[in-house]
């Protein structure tokens, strides 16, 4: 019988939470380190939740009449120089390919972001107003040259993501469908990945380089730094114009052409880990989890085959759910436990002799660790049941420490207090980025999250400076 080696996480996620993310994503067989610095390898369980994210988002794309296509990864450099705004914003992180090395007498652009290299596709395209909303998304993955130290799903420097890049007739069109994106990235983050989320408008100095304005949807992580999970840009007319993308309305008049763009990246499951998981391990949401169900059949020598058989009446009961059935025999069913813990599949079901004799099952949520006892005929509506619950569960828990986790106050002091005790503050600010800067110095990285959508208004003055107060606005320190 071969040694159970220790295959649990050494730290705590409450005493060292750097360290425990990283074992977890690579014990639970997530992601690992790749030999080029600042990038990862995506395993198979971490892109099975990727897969469940492109899944979900393709259907609600159909929905709202969004194609998928792919543009190239090359850009050319003077691309990016017909958006002078879009350019400056993306100087440092842009990989380039030299002149020698393209033999295309300018240098190429690794792909940052792709509204250059798309927006000179819409600019062949579009003639017509009949040719409008032109709505196309591509999956694909990005490189910027920043990440030198990797944090896996977080930070590096290739990562894997969904861009939106959408044109319309009209200036209202266009900013109603940018808030309708924002608001189906929240349903996304909450109903599948039980992840809570602030949605509101980015400060000017916080908004996408080019763009007339920057929505965003903020999630808070338990070590208290929000992380930013998907943003929607307003593009206006600025792209429009520097690409020449024109059409001729109704009115038989030429016009430019309003546009918004919007995307969300492999760091959500990133927010995924951190948010639900624990000591034990990788927590899934059972929405999001490609195996949902694992049974553990308990072996004895006299009763094996019986419950080896039982174990598989279950597991094709269960197919739906992509139930798997572990039978190995050199290991104890507490180390079985222990492992799948880690990996994270969200219920478990122990069968063993004494359960024969009962004609029943003990169910084992992966969340709380609840065991139930289930007769035989009600297992296949039983775990649905449970795994609604889950799902459910998991996102109120989270929803509660949002809500504990934000703060307000219009006293500086009281401001400094809440954010060294890592809280999301809502304060009142005058919007300048100089204000901005010198807060977050003093506060050892607090930076604006969002404006609220639905209650920005502020009175008085800014929460640092005696300037009027534009706005209230979310404070944090943030991944």
């Amino acid at each position: 019988m071969p040694k159970e080696e220790n295959i649990g996480i050494t730290v705590k996620k409450s005493e060292d939470m750097p360290e425990w993310y990283s074992q977890v994503c690579q014990k639970a067989e997530l992601a690992d380190y790749a030999p080029v610095k600042g990038c990862m390898v995506i395993r198979p369980n971490g892109y099975a939740v990727w897969q469940k994210i492109q899944d979900y988002f393709n259907e609600r794309l159909k929905r709202l009449n969004v194609r998928n296509a792919y543009f190239p990864l090359f850009i050319p450099e003077s691309f990016f120089k017909k958006e002078a705004e879009h350019a400056e914003g993306f100087k440092l992180e842009v990989a380039w390919l030299d002149k020698d090395v393209t033999k295309e007498g300018e240098r190429l652009a690794v792909r940052p972001t792709s509204e250059t290299i798309i927006y000179d596709s819409y600019s062949r395209w579009v003639r017509s107003h009949r040719d409008l909303p032109l709505r196309i998304n591509q999956w694909c993955n990005i490189v910027r040259w920043e990440a030198a130290q990797t944090k896996l799903f977080l930070r590096s420097r290739e990562f894997l993501w969904q861009e939106g890049h959408c044109v319309y007739e009209t200036e209202k069109e266009c900013h109603k469908e940018t808030i309708k994106i924002l608001k189906e990235y929240k349903k996304l983050a909450e109903d599948l990945l039980s992840i809570p989320v602030i949605i509101g408008k980015k400060t000017e100095k916080e908004k996408f380089a080019g763009a007339k304005a920057t929505y965003t949807i903020e999630s808070f992580m338990p070590d208290g730094k929000a992380l930013q999970c998907g943003t929607s840009h307003d593009l206006g007319q600025g792209f429009a114009k520097s690409f020449n993308i024109k059409f001729i309305g109704k009115d038989e008049k030429e016009h430019i052409a309003w546009q918004n763009s919007w995307g969300f990246s492999t760091r959500l499951i990133g927010g995924l880990v951190m948010t639900h998981s624990d000591d034990k391990g990788l927590v899934l949401p059972p929405d999001v989890a490609e195996t949902k169900v694992v049974i553990i059949p308990i072996l004895f020598e006299n009763t094996k085959d019986k419950v080896i058989e039982k174990a598989k009446q279950i597991g094709k009961q269960l197919k739906s759910l992509n139930a798997i059935y572990d039978t190995r025999e050199e290991y104890t069913p507490g180390w079985k436990y222990s492992e799948w813990e880690m990996k994270g599949i969200p219920l478990r079901i122990e069968v063993g002799p004494r359960d024969l004799e009962k004609n029943q099952v003990i169910i084992v949520r992966r969340d709380t660790g609840e065991k139930i006892t289930c007769p035989e005929t009600e297992i296949k509506n039983k775990v649905k049941q449970i795994l609604n619950q889950m799902q459910e569960d998991m996102l109120n828990k989270a929803r509660s420490f949002l809500k504990e986790s934000i703060m307000e106050t219009s006293d500086w002091d009281a401001f400094e207090s809440m954010i060294k005790a890592r809280k999301i503050v809502l304060a009142p600010h005058c919007g300048e980025a100089g204000c901005e800067d010198m807060i977050k110095d003093k506060t050892e990285g607090a930076s604006t999250r969002c404006i609220p959508l639905d209650n920005s208004k502020a009175e008085g003055k800014c929460i640092h400076c005696d300037k009027k107060a534009k706005y209230k606005v979310y404070f944090s320190k943030s991944y």
